[in-house]
């Protein structure tokens, strides 16, 4: 099923934050096995699924095996040059500032969350497409989780944060202009930290 087949779904763009230097992991954990693909790829396949067009991917560890990881997908990548001193948010002012001029939101995807299910992008595109708010985050259990959504109004905001502060800081700051979308999955919350985590989650090869 695609997304919003009845919107125009090129006025979002996603930026995928994969510049991480896995250490909690022990390996570049973009390039984990994923069932037949890779965590990376799984979680492009599933932006690419839901009917988007601009995929930006932000790379630091692991560069250029994410790039040849991706050769063959739509993503385009981009470097941010502080990922072995930068925090995340850092990386989503280099994938924001990537976005070609069309786009009116981008959706802020963790490379690391390869449980992303499309069922969950597509939710919360209909919902941006439908109400057009600021912020669109999706909930589990009255937590926020991933993918979210934001309005290109608020990426001005995104792009002067500090170094030493956070996509919780900017949700906190705008509290009362999200609107959330409730779902029964708990994908939403999850991503890939540590090893046990990939051993917990990952789905067989086979």
């Amino acid at each position: 099923m695609s997304a919003c087949n009845s919107f125009d779904i090129g006025q979002v763009a996603a930026v995928v934050l994969a510049a991480g230097l896995s250490r909690r992991m022990g390996t570049p954990k973009m390039l984990l096995p994923w069932g037949k693909t890779t965590v990376i790829s799984r979680v492009v396949a599933v932006l690419e699924q839901a009917g988007l067009s601009e995929i930006i991917v932000v790379t630091g560890g692991g560069r250029l095996q994410v790039e040849q990881a991706l050769q063959d997908s739509r993503a385009r990548m981009v470097f941010n040059p502080r990922f072995t001193e930068s925090e995340m948010i850092e990386s989503l002012q280099v994938g924001l500032a990537a976005i070609s001029g069309q786009a009116s939101a981008a959706l802020v995807v963790l490379g690391d969350q390869p449980q992303i299910e499309s069922e969950v992008v597509e939710a919360v595109l209909k919902l941006y497409f439908q109400e057009e708010p600021e912020l669109v985050v999706p909930s589990y259990a009255r937590r926020r989780g991933h993918p979210w959504l934001v309005g290109r109004g608020l990426w001005p905001e995104l792009l002067r944060m500090r170094p030493d502060q956070s996509m919780r800081d900017f949700m906190d700051a705008h509290a009362t202009a999200i609107t959330y979308l409730e779902v029964d999955r708990p994908s939403v919350l999850k991503d890939l930290d540590t090893p046990q985590d990939w051993e917990r989650e990952h789905p067989p090869a086979g």
